[in-house]
Protein backbone atom coordinates (compact mmCIF):
# COMPACT_ATOMS: atom_id res chain seq x y z
CA UNK A 1 0.00 0.00 0.00
CA UNK A 2 1.46 3.35 -0.78
CA UNK A 3 1.84 6.49 1.53
CA UNK A 4 -0.95 8.43 0.01
CA UNK A 5 -3.88 6.57 -1.87
CA UNK A 6 -5.54 9.44 -2.31
CA UNK A 7 -3.22 10.66 -4.38
CA UNK A 8 -3.48 7.96 -6.54
CA UNK A 9 -6.81 8.13 -7.14
CA UNK A 10 -6.97 11.78 -7.43
CA UNK A 11 -4.25 11.67 -10.31
CA UNK A 12 -6.16 8.80 -11.82
CA UNK A 13 -9.59 10.28 -11.44
CA UNK A 14 -7.90 13.02 -13.30
CA UNK A 15 -6.46 11.16 -16.20
CA UNK A 16 -9.83 8.94 -16.67
CA UNK A 17 -11.68 12.36 -17.13
CA UNK A 18 -9.09 14.15 -19.22
CA UNK A 19 -9.64 11.22 -21.75
CA UNK A 20 -13.41 11.23 -21.80
CA UNK A 21 -12.74 15.19 -22.67
CA UNK A 22 -10.46 14.41 -25.46
CA UNK A 23 -12.56 11.47 -26.79
CA UNK A 24 -15.41 13.88 -26.78
CA UNK A 25 -14.04 16.71 -28.28
CA UNK A 26 -12.18 14.44 -30.87
CA UNK A 27 -15.40 12.63 -32.08
CA UNK A 28 -17.15 16.10 -32.19
CA UNK A 29 -14.61 17.21 -34.34
CA UNK A 30 -14.35 14.08 -36.34
CA UNK A 31 -14.86 14.54 -40.05
CA UNK A 32 -18.38 13.53 -40.75
CA UNK A 33 -18.11 13.79 -44.81
CA UNK A 34 -16.59 10.66 -46.74
CA UNK A 35 -13.63 11.81 -48.33
CA UNK A 36 -11.91 8.78 -50.45
CA UNK A 37 -7.85 9.71 -50.36
CA UNK A 38 -9.05 12.97 -48.40
CA UNK A 39 -11.28 14.43 -50.86
CA UNK A 40 -14.52 14.97 -50.97
CA UNK A 41 -17.12 13.33 -53.61
CA UNK A 42 -14.15 11.70 -55.22
CA UNK A 43 -12.83 15.27 -55.83
CA UNK A 44 -16.35 16.25 -57.65
CA UNK A 45 -17.47 20.07 -57.94
CA UNK A 46 -20.46 19.97 -55.60
CA UNK A 47 -21.75 23.28 -57.04
CA UNK A 48 -21.78 22.20 -60.49
CA UNK A 49 -24.17 19.07 -59.52
CA UNK A 50 -26.33 22.75 -59.22
CA UNK A 51 -25.39 24.70 -62.27
CA UNK A 52 -24.46 21.68 -64.90
CA UNK A 53 -26.11 19.24 -67.04
CA UNK A 54 -23.74 17.00 -65.70
CA UNK A 55 -21.58 17.40 -62.59
CA UNK A 56 -18.02 17.45 -63.48
CA UNK A 57 -14.41 16.56 -61.58
CA UNK A 58 -12.85 19.78 -59.55
CA UNK A 59 -8.89 21.39 -60.05
CA UNK A 60 -6.72 20.92 -57.27
CA UNK A 61 -5.83 24.45 -57.72
CA UNK A 62 -9.55 25.69 -56.96
CA UNK A 63 -9.60 23.37 -53.55
CA UNK A 64 -10.78 24.07 -49.50
CA UNK A 65 -10.60 22.48 -46.78
CA UNK A 66 -14.00 22.02 -44.82
CA UNK A 67 -15.31 19.49 -42.26
CA UNK A 68 -11.83 17.68 -42.18
CA UNK A 69 -12.09 17.08 -46.55
CA UNK A 70 -10.53 18.60 -49.75
CA UNK A 71 -13.34 19.81 -51.77
CA UNK A 72 -12.44 20.90 -55.21
CA UNK A 73 -13.94 23.21 -57.83
CA UNK A 74 -13.78 23.47 -61.23
CA UNK A 75 -13.19 27.73 -60.52
CA UNK A 76 -12.46 30.06 -58.11
CA UNK A 77 -16.03 31.26 -58.79
CA UNK A 78 -17.62 27.90 -57.73
CA UNK A 79 -14.98 27.71 -54.73
CA UNK A 80 -16.18 30.85 -53.44
CA UNK A 81 -19.88 30.27 -54.27
CA UNK A 82 -19.44 27.01 -51.77
CA UNK A 83 -17.21 28.85 -49.21
CA UNK A 84 -20.00 31.73 -48.93
CA UNK A 85 -22.81 28.48 -48.26
CA UNK A 86 -20.62 25.58 -47.68
CA UNK A 87 -24.23 23.69 -46.48
CA UNK A 88 -26.17 24.58 -49.58
CA UNK A 89 -23.73 22.30 -51.73
CA UNK A 90 -22.32 19.97 -49.60
CA UNK A 91 -24.04 16.23 -50.02
CA UNK A 92 -26.64 14.98 -47.45
CA UNK A 93 -25.45 12.33 -45.04
CA UNK A 94 -21.41 13.14 -45.26
CA UNK A 95 -21.34 12.06 -48.83
CA UNK A 96 -22.32 8.60 -47.74
CA UNK A 97 -24.95 6.50 -49.59
CA UNK A 98 -28.59 8.08 -48.71
CA UNK A 99 -30.37 4.59 -48.93
CA UNK A 100 -27.75 2.83 -46.89
CA UNK A 101 -28.30 5.70 -44.23
CA UNK A 102 -31.78 5.06 -44.33
CA UNK A 103 -30.79 1.67 -43.90
CA UNK A 104 -28.35 2.15 -40.96
CA UNK A 105 -25.33 1.48 -43.09
CA UNK A 106 -22.34 3.76 -44.15
CA UNK A 107 -21.44 3.49 -47.49
CA UNK A 108 -19.33 5.02 -50.31
CA UNK A 109 -21.30 6.46 -52.80
CA UNK A 110 -20.62 7.08 -56.94
CA UNK A 111 -20.45 10.45 -57.83
CA UNK A 112 -22.27 10.24 -60.95
CA UNK A 113 -25.81 8.48 -59.21
CA UNK A 114 -27.06 11.32 -57.38
CA UNK A 115 -30.50 13.14 -57.42
CA UNK A 116 -31.53 16.89 -55.93
CA UNK A 117 -34.56 16.75 -54.13
CA UNK A 118 -35.53 20.01 -52.69
CA UNK A 119 -32.86 21.84 -52.81
CA UNK A 120 -30.25 19.02 -51.43
CA UNK A 121 -27.47 16.70 -53.14
CA UNK A 122 -28.18 12.75 -51.97
CA UNK A 123 -25.41 10.22 -53.44
CA UNK A 124 -26.03 6.95 -53.97
CA UNK A 125 -23.56 4.10 -53.60
CA UNK A 126 -23.95 1.96 -56.85
CA UNK A 127 -26.88 1.70 -59.51
CA UNK A 128 -28.35 -1.85 -57.60
CA UNK A 129 -29.03 0.62 -54.37
CA UNK A 130 -30.32 3.49 -56.89
CA UNK A 131 -33.45 1.07 -58.19
CA UNK A 132 -34.51 0.56 -55.03
CA UNK A 133 -34.18 4.06 -53.43
CA UNK A 134 -35.97 5.74 -56.35
CA UNK A 135 -39.19 3.48 -55.34
CA UNK A 136 -39.67 5.53 -52.32
CA UNK A 137 -36.76 8.72 -51.77
CA UNK A 138 -39.08 10.40 -49.55
CA UNK A 139 -39.35 7.40 -47.58
CA UNK A 140 -36.00 6.57 -47.46
CA UNK A 141 -35.15 10.27 -47.05
CA UNK A 142 -37.03 10.88 -43.59
CA UNK A 143 -35.46 7.68 -42.25
CA UNK A 144 -31.91 8.76 -43.30
CA UNK A 145 -32.80 12.10 -41.60
CA UNK A 146 -33.93 10.07 -38.21
CA UNK A 147 -30.41 7.80 -38.49
CA UNK A 148 -28.29 10.59 -39.47
CA UNK A 149 -25.27 11.31 -37.84
CA UNK A 150 -25.52 8.24 -35.57
CA UNK A 151 -25.09 5.98 -37.87
CA UNK A 152 -21.48 6.59 -37.72
CA UNK A 153 -20.90 5.56 -34.62
CA UNK A 154 -23.13 2.62 -35.51
CA UNK A 155 -20.85 1.28 -38.37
Amino acid sequence: MTPFPHLQLSWLATLCIGLIGAMSMAHADAPVFSADHGKAVDGYDVVTYFNSDTPLPGDPMHAVIWKGAVWQFVSRQNREQFEANPRAYAPQYGGYCAFGVSQGMVLETDPMLYRIEGGKLYLIHNKAVWSQWVEDMAGYIAEADTRWPTVLRDD
